[in-house]
Protein backbone atom coordinates (compact mmCIF):
# COMPACT_ATOMS: atom_id res chain seq x y z
CA UNK A 1 0.00 0.00 0.00
CA UNK A 2 1.22 3.48 -0.87
CA UNK A 3 0.82 5.71 2.18
CA UNK A 4 0.85 9.50 2.26
CA UNK A 5 1.44 11.54 5.41
CA UNK A 6 0.43 15.18 5.21
CA UNK A 7 1.84 17.39 7.97
CA UNK A 8 0.15 20.77 7.96
CA UNK A 9 2.09 23.44 9.89
CA UNK A 10 0.12 26.65 10.36
CA UNK A 11 1.89 29.93 9.64
CA UNK A 12 5.33 29.08 8.23
CA UNK A 13 6.72 30.79 5.15
CA UNK A 14 10.06 31.05 3.40
CA UNK A 15 11.59 34.29 4.66
CA UNK A 16 14.68 36.43 4.55
CA UNK A 17 18.15 35.17 5.37
CA UNK A 18 18.01 37.06 8.66
CA UNK A 19 19.75 35.79 11.80
CA UNK A 20 17.73 38.10 14.06
CA UNK A 21 14.12 37.79 12.95
CA UNK A 22 14.04 34.42 11.13
CA UNK A 23 14.12 31.62 13.78
CA UNK A 24 15.36 29.04 11.27
CA UNK A 25 18.57 31.05 10.88
CA UNK A 26 18.72 32.32 14.46
CA UNK A 27 18.44 28.89 16.14
CA UNK A 28 19.33 26.58 13.25
CA UNK A 29 17.15 23.83 11.78
CA UNK A 30 18.76 20.44 11.14
CA UNK A 31 15.95 19.25 8.89
CA UNK A 32 17.19 21.82 6.39
CA UNK A 33 20.92 21.78 7.04
CA UNK A 34 21.41 17.99 7.37
CA UNK A 35 19.17 17.00 4.46
CA UNK A 36 19.68 19.92 2.07
CA UNK A 37 22.91 21.49 3.33
CA UNK A 38 21.32 24.91 3.80
CA UNK A 39 18.22 26.80 4.96
CA UNK A 40 15.77 28.09 2.33
CA UNK A 41 15.27 31.85 2.07
CA UNK A 42 13.78 34.35 -0.34
CA UNK A 43 16.89 34.35 -2.55
CA UNK A 44 16.97 30.54 -2.65
CA UNK A 45 13.47 29.19 -2.21
CA UNK A 46 13.96 25.75 -3.79
CA UNK A 47 16.20 23.05 -2.34
CA UNK A 48 16.77 19.47 -3.46
CA UNK A 49 18.30 16.37 -1.89
CA UNK A 50 18.42 12.70 -2.83
CA UNK A 51 14.75 12.07 -2.05
CA UNK A 52 13.45 15.42 -0.81
CA UNK A 53 12.44 18.85 -2.00
CA UNK A 54 11.77 22.26 -0.46
CA UNK A 55 9.66 24.58 -2.58
CA UNK A 56 7.65 27.82 -2.27
CA UNK A 57 3.86 27.74 -2.42
CA UNK A 58 1.86 30.81 -3.43
CA UNK A 59 -0.48 31.66 -0.54
CA UNK A 60 -1.90 34.87 -2.06
CA UNK A 61 -3.37 33.09 -5.11
CA UNK A 62 -4.04 36.29 -7.03
CA UNK A 63 -5.97 38.01 -4.23
CA UNK A 64 -4.43 41.16 -2.72
CA UNK A 65 -3.63 41.77 0.96
CA UNK A 66 -2.25 39.37 3.56
CA UNK A 67 -3.23 35.65 3.38
CA UNK A 68 -5.31 34.31 6.27
CA UNK A 69 -5.90 30.86 7.70
CA UNK A 70 -9.58 30.26 6.93
CA UNK A 71 -9.22 30.73 3.19
CA UNK A 72 -5.69 29.34 3.05
CA UNK A 73 -6.61 26.09 4.76
CA UNK A 74 -9.79 25.71 2.71
CA UNK A 75 -7.62 26.03 -0.40
CA UNK A 76 -5.20 23.37 0.85
CA UNK A 77 -7.69 20.78 2.04
CA UNK A 78 -10.38 21.34 -0.61
CA UNK A 79 -8.32 22.15 -3.71
CA UNK A 80 -10.13 25.41 -4.47
CA UNK A 81 -9.00 29.04 -4.65
CA UNK A 82 -11.00 30.02 -1.56
CA UNK A 83 -9.97 33.72 -1.37
CA UNK A 84 -10.93 34.16 -5.02
CA UNK A 85 -14.31 32.52 -4.42
CA UNK A 86 -15.22 34.97 -1.62
CA UNK A 87 -13.22 37.91 -2.97
CA UNK A 88 -10.90 38.27 0.02
CA UNK A 89 -8.60 36.49 2.41
CA UNK A 90 -10.48 35.50 5.56
CA UNK A 91 -9.67 33.89 8.89
CA UNK A 92 -8.84 32.36 11.22
CA UNK A 93 -11.97 30.27 10.63
CA UNK A 94 -13.59 29.56 7.26
CA UNK A 95 -16.08 32.05 5.84
CA UNK A 96 -19.68 30.77 6.13
CA UNK A 97 -20.19 30.42 2.36
CA UNK A 98 -17.15 28.13 2.21
CA UNK A 99 -18.67 25.55 4.58
CA UNK A 100 -20.71 23.73 1.85
CA UNK A 101 -17.54 23.58 -0.28
CA UNK A 102 -15.60 22.16 2.68
CA UNK A 103 -18.31 19.55 3.23
CA UNK A 104 -18.27 18.43 -0.41
CA UNK A 105 -14.63 18.78 -1.39
CA UNK A 106 -12.44 18.22 1.68
CA UNK A 107 -9.66 15.68 1.24
CA UNK A 108 -10.95 13.33 4.01
CA UNK A 109 -14.33 13.06 2.29
CA UNK A 110 -12.69 12.48 -1.09
CA UNK A 111 -10.53 9.66 0.24
CA UNK A 112 -13.53 8.04 1.95
CA UNK A 113 -15.50 8.25 -1.32
CA UNK A 114 -12.70 6.30 -3.00
CA UNK A 115 -12.83 3.72 -0.19
CA UNK A 116 -9.35 4.65 0.96
CA UNK A 117 -8.22 4.54 4.57
CA UNK A 118 -7.79 8.01 6.05
CA UNK A 119 -6.89 9.25 9.53
CA UNK A 120 -6.53 12.57 11.35
CA UNK A 121 -4.09 11.92 14.19
CA UNK A 122 -4.52 15.01 16.38
CA UNK A 123 -5.89 14.53 19.90
CA UNK A 124 -8.24 17.02 21.52
CA UNK A 125 -8.83 17.82 25.23
CA UNK A 126 -12.14 17.31 27.00
CA UNK A 127 -12.97 21.03 26.84
CA UNK A 128 -12.96 20.87 23.03
CA UNK A 129 -15.61 18.15 22.92
CA UNK A 130 -17.69 20.13 25.42
CA UNK A 131 -17.39 23.10 23.05
CA UNK A 132 -18.63 21.26 19.94
CA UNK A 133 -21.35 19.45 21.90
CA UNK A 134 -22.68 22.85 22.96
CA UNK A 135 -23.48 23.50 19.30
CA UNK A 136 -20.82 26.14 18.70
CA UNK A 137 -18.87 25.56 15.52
CA UNK A 138 -16.12 28.16 15.15
CA UNK A 139 -13.67 25.50 14.03
CA UNK A 140 -10.52 25.20 11.95
CA UNK A 141 -10.86 23.76 8.46
CA UNK A 142 -9.30 20.41 9.43
CA UNK A 143 -11.57 19.89 12.42
CA UNK A 144 -14.67 20.99 10.53
CA UNK A 145 -13.72 18.70 7.62
CA UNK A 146 -13.49 15.73 9.98
CA UNK A 147 -16.84 16.48 11.61
CA UNK A 148 -18.54 16.90 8.23
CA UNK A 149 -16.95 13.71 6.87
CA UNK A 150 -17.42 11.34 9.79
CA UNK A 151 -13.71 11.15 10.57
CA UNK A 152 -12.93 10.26 14.18
CA UNK A 153 -11.58 13.04 16.40
CA UNK A 154 -9.17 11.59 18.94
CA UNK A 155 -9.47 12.09 22.68
CA UNK A 156 -6.81 12.18 25.39
CA UNK A 157 -7.35 8.44 25.93
CA UNK A 158 -6.23 7.86 22.33
CA UNK A 159 -3.16 10.00 22.95
CA UNK A 160 -2.36 8.08 26.12
CA UNK A 161 -2.64 4.72 24.33
CA UNK A 162 -0.35 5.79 21.47
CA UNK A 163 -3.08 6.07 18.83
CA UNK A 164 -2.89 9.86 18.42
CA UNK A 165 -0.54 12.85 18.67
CA UNK A 166 -0.71 16.20 20.42
CA UNK A 167 -0.47 19.24 18.13
CA UNK A 168 2.70 20.29 19.96
CA UNK A 169 4.23 16.82 19.26
CA UNK A 170 5.59 16.10 22.77
CA UNK A 171 2.46 16.71 24.95
CA UNK A 172 4.12 19.50 26.93
CA UNK A 173 1.23 21.96 26.69
CA UNK A 174 -1.32 19.34 27.77
CA UNK A 175 0.88 18.67 30.80
CA UNK A 176 1.93 22.22 31.74
CA UNK A 177 -1.08 24.24 30.60
CA UNK A 178 -3.99 21.83 31.12
CA UNK A 179 -2.65 19.60 33.93
CA UNK A 180 -3.15 16.31 32.11
CA UNK A 181 -1.20 13.40 33.54
CA UNK A 182 0.65 12.44 30.37
CA UNK A 183 4.29 11.68 29.62
CA UNK A 184 6.26 14.36 27.79
CA UNK A 185 7.52 12.21 24.93
CA UNK A 186 10.68 12.66 22.82
CA UNK A 187 9.94 14.02 19.33
CA UNK A 188 11.57 10.93 17.84
CA UNK A 189 8.98 8.73 19.58
CA UNK A 190 6.20 10.96 18.25
CA UNK A 191 7.65 10.63 14.73
CA UNK A 192 7.74 6.83 15.05
CA UNK A 193 4.11 6.88 16.16
CA UNK A 194 3.14 9.00 13.14
CA UNK A 195 4.99 6.66 10.78
CA UNK A 196 3.32 3.62 12.34
CA UNK A 197 -0.16 5.14 12.02
CA UNK A 198 0.70 6.41 8.55
CA UNK A 199 1.69 2.94 7.34
CA UNK A 200 -1.83 1.71 8.18
CA UNK A 201 -3.63 4.34 6.06
CA UNK A 202 -3.63 5.68 2.54
CA UNK A 203 -3.71 9.23 3.94
CA UNK A 204 -2.75 10.40 7.42
CA UNK A 205 -3.04 14.08 8.35
CA UNK A 206 -1.34 15.79 11.28
CA UNK A 207 -1.84 19.47 12.12
CA UNK A 208 0.67 21.64 14.02
CA UNK A 209 -0.67 25.11 14.81
CA UNK A 210 1.75 26.43 17.44
CA UNK A 211 4.15 28.01 14.95
CA UNK A 212 1.41 30.47 13.99
CA UNK A 213 0.77 31.24 17.66
CA UNK A 214 4.47 31.95 18.14
CA UNK A 215 4.51 34.13 15.05
CA UNK A 216 1.73 36.20 16.60
CA UNK A 217 3.85 36.65 19.73
CA UNK A 218 1.92 34.18 21.90
CA UNK A 219 3.60 31.65 24.23
CA UNK A 220 7.04 33.08 23.45
CA UNK A 221 8.52 31.14 26.37
CA UNK A 222 8.04 27.98 24.27
CA UNK A 223 9.64 29.37 21.11
CA UNK A 224 13.02 27.64 21.04
CA UNK A 225 11.63 24.44 22.57
CA UNK A 226 8.85 24.30 19.95
CA UNK A 227 11.26 24.84 17.07
CA UNK A 228 13.73 22.21 18.30
CA UNK A 229 10.92 19.71 18.92
CA UNK A 230 9.54 20.24 15.42
CA UNK A 231 13.03 19.90 13.95
CA UNK A 232 13.81 16.59 15.69
CA UNK A 233 10.34 15.28 14.85
CA UNK A 234 10.56 16.08 11.13
CA UNK A 235 14.14 14.90 10.82
CA UNK A 236 13.37 11.53 12.40
CA UNK A 237 10.22 11.06 10.30
CA UNK A 238 12.06 11.89 7.06
CA UNK A 239 15.03 9.63 7.83
CA UNK A 240 12.77 6.69 8.71
CA UNK A 241 10.17 7.02 5.97
CA UNK A 242 9.11 3.68 4.52
CA UNK A 243 9.85 2.77 0.89
CA UNK A 244 6.25 3.23 -0.29
CA UNK A 245 5.57 6.31 1.83
CA UNK A 246 5.31 9.95 0.76
CA UNK A 247 5.63 12.76 3.30
CA UNK A 248 4.22 16.17 2.41
CA UNK A 249 4.76 19.21 4.64
CA UNK A 250 2.79 22.35 3.88
CA UNK A 251 1.67 25.64 5.39
CA UNK A 252 -1.12 28.11 4.69
CA UNK A 253 0.77 31.42 4.84
CA UNK A 254 3.91 33.05 6.22
CA UNK A 255 4.25 34.29 9.81
CA UNK A 256 6.75 32.42 11.99
CA UNK A 257 9.67 33.06 9.62
CA UNK A 258 9.60 36.79 10.49
CA UNK A 259 9.37 37.49 14.22
CA UNK A 260 10.04 41.20 13.71
CA UNK A 261 6.26 41.56 13.20
CA UNK A 262 3.31 39.86 14.91
CA UNK A 263 1.22 39.33 11.81
CA UNK A 264 1.12 37.17 8.71
CA UNK A 265 3.52 37.90 5.86
CA UNK A 266 3.34 38.02 2.08
CA UNK A 267 6.14 35.45 1.88
CA UNK A 268 5.49 32.18 0.03
CA UNK A 269 4.26 29.36 2.24
CA UNK A 270 6.71 26.55 2.97
CA UNK A 271 6.30 23.35 0.98
CA UNK A 272 8.29 20.13 1.39
CA UNK A 273 8.01 16.64 -0.06
CA UNK A 274 9.96 13.46 0.70
CA UNK A 275 9.96 9.83 -0.33
CA UNK A 276 7.99 7.81 -2.86
CA UNK A 277 6.26 10.57 -4.88
CA UNK A 278 8.23 13.60 -3.72
CA UNK A 279 9.53 14.68 -7.13
CA UNK A 280 6.08 14.68 -8.73
CA UNK A 281 4.53 16.65 -5.87
CA UNK A 282 7.31 19.24 -5.85
CA UNK A 283 6.69 19.81 -9.57
CA UNK A 284 2.91 20.04 -9.36
CA UNK A 285 2.43 22.18 -6.24
CA UNK A 286 2.76 25.87 -7.04
CA UNK A 287 -0.24 27.31 -5.18
CA UNK A 288 -2.12 26.22 -2.04
CA UNK A 289 -5.02 24.81 -4.05
CA UNK A 290 -2.66 22.46 -5.95
CA UNK A 291 -1.88 20.43 -2.81
CA UNK A 292 -5.08 18.38 -2.60
CA UNK A 293 -5.31 17.44 -6.32
CA UNK A 294 -1.60 16.60 -6.40
CA UNK A 295 -2.13 14.15 -3.53
CA UNK A 296 -5.37 12.75 -4.98
CA UNK A 297 -3.72 12.09 -8.37
CA UNK A 298 -1.34 9.65 -6.72
CA UNK A 299 -4.37 7.41 -6.08
CA UNK A 300 -6.01 7.66 -9.51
Amino acid sequence: MHSTILIFIDGVGIGKKDYESNPFFKYGFKTFTEIFGEIPHLEKQKLKSENGFVFPVDASMGVPKIPLSGTGQTSIFCGVNAPKIIGQHFGPYPYSTLVPIIKEKNIFHEFKKRRKKVSFVNAYPKVFFEYINSGRRRLSVTTLSCLLSGIKLNKIADLRSGKALAADIDNIRFVEKMNYKLPVIPPQKAAERLLRIGSQNHLTVFEIFHMDHLGHGRAAEYLEHTLRTLDEFLLHAIKNLGKKMTLVVCSDHGNFEDLSIKMHTLNPALGMAFGYNAKTLAKKIKKLYHIKPAIMEMYD
